[in-house]
């Protein structure tokens, strides 16, 4: 029988017909005391003993006044469990928490805070996201990045708040660029530190592989219920100094989400769920390691994620923090979807609760798998109705390793990719033809950039001229400004993108041509002032975005801009039905022609696309009858005509061009 709502255990701190009620789950423990404290510092807390109900669950309760205190538990295992538990001397938070309270260091000491939930005035009631994602154009982000470079014109006043008040950079960037929707990079409370490097930690962990020492990606999370509380406005990022004294961090997200509810921006969390942090003083850790992990015969953890620890996601109580959490979110902060981190790992039961779940509470809900992780399931997925990323389109279209991996874009076929597997990205990559995936092009969320890997600009960079990634960066401006080839194909790829059905998502500087070139810091890096694909432990000016920097490129910004803008305005370039679009046969592989049908999305026109990856090769192409608005052409992108077109029409060399004419509805 699936778990519902109504007969989950109610693990964590609850307030219950007048009493505080503890409740914590560790099947093998001998016993466990609840530390009570006035302050989080406090050296003298109240120590209570918990009592052994059933089903493994331990409670306390009490009469007393415990709002605005601090909790933690101590636990004790038998000498006889193995590596089916974690043993410490310290104190564990409740992994249930809604609040936290911790210190800057790798291990975070972290205290649930007692508080009780603050009326908040939403001004969002009107604001629905849309019913068909296909009608979302996905800004996929790290907030702090959107507003730590001093060309975000803030004010500094934590990062939540300075996303919404930002003159440049945060919410006021996707207003002017135009899109619908943001994705935040991991929001719930994560492992910002990691061990001090190449330091043998009092845990038994060297820290071999960071020298940075932290994660500032944020996809080590430690408290599913929590937000970052180092992004508030009495955050702090310096070591040792302790974060989520109160509720400023909830409150600020809040404000948050509603103001970019205002705007029309519907809100996208990324979320860790099929691993935890592996660092600090996870709870999960070390209260129930084997029924929230997988682990081996030997009680090691299983690692399919390459992230250290992969959650069982299947265990009764690894689902129930997961779709309690997930509706937490939705209900308390008014999230409008979420982007699930090696969702391949999540089991299928837990999959189609989240859905039906979620649903109920929101009938729009915004579910979006990254379909990998133990294994490849856009497939499965898309059986169930979610969307997931579309690795398959980007690895066509762009490739997947500059080196040795080029794409369509560069005029260029993959062995194992033929035309037809081309056309069918353009149809959303859809399971009945060619190099399928999904059953609906609802399901396809295509993208070429993402915060994993090199940036589109500096893929294209790259394979253009291999020997860059070997060549040391003096000067960031010229690097990063695009020459007239590397700017041909990153708006080629960007129009590609823009005409092909389902989701399209672009990635922070995307729109500008970004490059994250590794800066000098006091860290030692040998690779500094070199192109970096794998920026997670950078909280510099590698990630931070460079506002300025979209002047060197403005002719791109403007591209995006306008394509973003024309495919708002036309539904048939998002979600037209497989038999609405039409592929015209050229002699020439590298040159795909279609032309769209308006009428099944209630678009009054219809289109005609065509994409020349050819580097050498211009392409005349045979309009049918009646007069076309050109709407894009290599230089120029919109919703505006830019001239009007009649029987035939010459695309150059690596662009393409999209063109419309007024349908006239036959009687």
């Amino acid at each position: 029988m699936k778990t519902t709502i109504t007969d989950r255990s109610g693990l964590g701190c609850k307030f219950e017909n007048g009493k505080f009620v503890f409740r914590l789950f560790s099947s093998h423990a001998s016993s466990i005391a609840l530390y009570i404290f006035d302050e989080y510092e406090d050296p003298n807390p109240r120590i209570e003993s918990m009592k052994f109900t059933e089903d493994g669950i331990w409670e306390y309760s009490t009469n007393d006044d415990l709002w605005n205190k601090f909790y933690a538990y101590s636990l004790v295992f038998p000498d006889n469990e193995g590596k089916k538990v974690e043993n410490t001397d310290y104190l564990i938070a409740d992994p249930f928490s809604r609040y936290v309270v911790t210190i800057n260091n790798h291990l975070q000491h972290a205290r649930t805070l007692i508080l009780k939930e603050e009326p908040f005035k939403w001004s969002d009631r009107d604001f629905y996201p849309p019913s068909d994602p296909r009608d979302l154009i996905i800004y996929e982000c790290h907030i702090k990045d959107m507003v730590a470079h001093p060309s975000a014109n803030t004010y500094v006043q934590g990062i939540y708040n300075d996303f919404i008040q930002a003159e440049t950079g945060g919410m006021t960037h996707l207003k002017k660029l135009g899109v619908n929707a943001v994705e935040f990079l991991p929001l719930q409370k994560f492992a910002y530190y990691e061990p001090p490097f190449d330091h043998m930690t009092e845990t038994g962990v060297r820290n071999t592989w960071n020298p940075y020492s932290i994660n500032h990606w944020g996809y080590m999370t430690s408290f599913h219920f929590v937000p970052e509380t180092l992004y508030a406005s009495d955050g702090s990022f310096k070591h040792s100094d302790i974060s989520g004294h109160n509720a400023n961090a909830h409150r600020e997200v809040k404000s948050m989400v509603n103001r970019l509810h205002g705007e029309g921006i519907s809100v996208i969390m990324d979320v860790v769920y099929n691993h935890a942090s592996h660092y600090d003083l996870n709870p999960l850790k070390y209260t129930a390691k084997d029924h929230y992990f997988r682990l081996d015969d030997a009680g090691n953890y299983v690692n399919d994620s390459w992230t250290g620890n992969d959650i069982s996601t299947a265990a009764k109580h690894s689902r129930e923090l997961i779709l309690e959490s997930l509706i937490h979110w939705v209900k308390e902060y008014h999230i409008d979807g979420f982007r699930f981190d090696l969702a391949g790992l999540i089991d299928w039961e837990t999959v189609e609760m989240i859905s039906a779940e979620l649903k109920n509470v929101k009938p729009n809900i915004i579910l979006i798998a990254e379909p990998w992780g133990g294994a490849y399931k856009p497939d499965g997925f898309s059986d169930r109705g979610w969307a997931s990323w579309n690795d398959r389109m980007r690895n066509n279209f762009k490739g997947y390793d500059p080196e040795h991996d080029k794409g369509f874009i560069f005029g260029n076929f993959n062995p194992h990719v033929n035309r037809f597997a081309i056309e069918n990205g353009f149809r959303g990559s859809l399971k009945d033809h060619e190099h399928g995936l999904f059953r609906s092009s609802r399901h396809a969320l295509n993208y070429l950039e993402s915060h994993d890997g090199y940036t589109l600009a500096d893929y294209i960079r790259i394979v253009l001229e291999p020997e860059i990634l070997n060549t040391e960066i003096k000067d960031i401006e010229d690097h990063t400004t695009l020459n007239e080839e590397q700017m041909r194909i990153c708006r080629l790829a960007a129009l590609s993108l823009f005409v092909s059905q389902g989701i399209t998502m672009i990635h922070e500087g995307q729109e500008y041509g970004r490059s994250k070139v590794i800066r000098h810091t006091d860290v030692k890096d040998s690779r500094a002032g070199y192109i970096d694909r794998d920026t997670y432990n950078k909280d510099n000016e590698t990630n931070w975005i460079n506002f300025e920097h979209i002047s060197l490129n403005e002719e791109l910004f403007n591209y995006y801009r306008g394509l973003i803008e024309l495919r708002l305005n036309a539904p048939a370039l998002r979600k037209a039905a497989s038999d609405e679009i039409n592929f015209k046969v050229y002699q020439d592989p590298l040159h795909v022609t279609f032309s769209l049908e308006g009428h099944g999305t209630n678009d009054k026109y219809d289109y005609f696309v065509s994409i020349n990856t050819n580097p050498h090769q211009d392409h005349e192409i045979i309009l049918p009858e009646g007069y076309w608005e050109l709407l894009v052409d290599d230089q120029q992108a919109g919703s505006n005509t830019i001239k009007s077109v009649e029987s035939s029409y010459m695309v150059k060399a690596c662009t393409g061009t999209v063109l419309r004419k007024l349908r006239v509805n036959k009687a």
